[in-house]
């Protein structure tokens, strides 16, 4: 899809309500399995918070309460993407630092 189109539906989705915003994902996802085209593979987290949250509304779980957990779900997968970013982050500055305090190899001697 070409940025112009994403964006002009983006604007549109966000003045959606949570009701019609699952309307649009349902046939969204009723395209996906129609026309065989299948969007990239989320993450595990991903995953996880989307199966819940389908779970939820196929059990008739109101709309507000599926919207207070899913949020809850967003935080936590963004808190988790920060501590996975700094420990990254912290591992890289631990093999550098390694890198730098192992000395240099000394030359073999030389066979007379």
């Amino acid at each position: 899809m070409n940025d112009a189109l994403q964006q002009r539906i983006l604007r549109r989705l966000e003045a959606l309500s949570d009701e019609q915003g699952y309307r649009v994902l349902d046939y969204v996802e009723f395209l996906e399995s129609k026309y065989g085209a299948r969007a990239a593979e989320p993450g595990l987290i991903t995953r996880l918070t989307e199966t819940a949250e389908d779970t939820m509304r196929a059990a008739g779980v109101p709309l507000k309460v599926i919207t207070g957990t899913m949020g809850i779900a967003d935080s936590a997968t963004r808190l988790m993407r920060g501590v996975a970013a700094a420990a990254s982050a912290a591992v890289e500055e631990a093999a550098k630092a390694a890198k730098a305090a192992t000395p240099p190899a000394s030359p073999a001697p030389k066979e007379g």
